[in-house]
């Protein structure tokens, strides 16, 4: 069989074939949200909020002593995560919970919190030891690193360093302030000219 006779053959085989007329497939990615999503979203407040009773001190998943804690909510970039996650932020404020009821923890969290927030504190570091002793183990690190993700203030969250407290502390990034925000847009304004 010659060159032109196997083309001949290809185009009597093909006669019958049709052309595609798109032949790209667009992939129309959607972002859906669970309904355990929808719910913890829903349920999330602002420190401004003067209820602390919204902290639930009835029920929190129970993690264990040596788990990592890790939160960090939507549109945070990841180099600030990271950057949070190693401790590479210096500690502006300090919160010592132990020897502390879950009740008198919550009030002081949000206290510390509020506090922080006002004075324009964004990384604070909260130990919250291991709960190694406790009944049930990690009783209170349980419940503070459920809190930390129904607190919309709190950006991101992270277990320490070992430097820091590691699996017994827990690094925070709170949200700036208005005036932080409009201070940084002039000076990036001014930067840009």
């Amino acid at each position: 069989m010659s060159h032109d006779d196997d083309l001949s053959l290809f185009q009597q085989m093909m006669e019958d074939v049709k052309p595609i007329s798109n032949d790209t497939a667009e992939l129309k990615k959607k972002h859906s949200v669970s309904a355990g999503q929808q719910a913890k979203q829903q349920a999330a407040i602002w420190l401004t909020e003067d209820d602390p009773e919204y902290l639930s001190i009835d029920y929190a998943p129970m993690i264990k002593p040596e788990d990592m804690i890790q939160y960090k909510q939507d549109g945070i970039q990841h180099g600030v995560y990271k950057k949070l996650r190693l401790g590479k932020y210096p500690i502006q404020a300090k919160l010592d919970l132990h020897k502390r009821t879950l009740k008198e923890a919550r009030e002081e969290v949000v206290k510390f919190l509020k506090q922080c927030l006002r004075l324009d504190i964004r990384t604070v570091l909260i130990v919250h030891g291991k709960g190694v002793h406790s009944n049930p183990p990690a009783l209170l690190k349980s419940y503070l690193a459920s809190w930390v993700t129904q607190i919309k203030d709190v950006q991101c969250a992270h277990s320490a360093q070992q430097f820091h407290g590691g699996t017994g502390a827990i690094y925070l990034l709170l949200r700036k302030s208005d005036d932080k925000k409009t201070e940084n847009r002039e000076r990036h304004q001014k930067r840009l000219g």
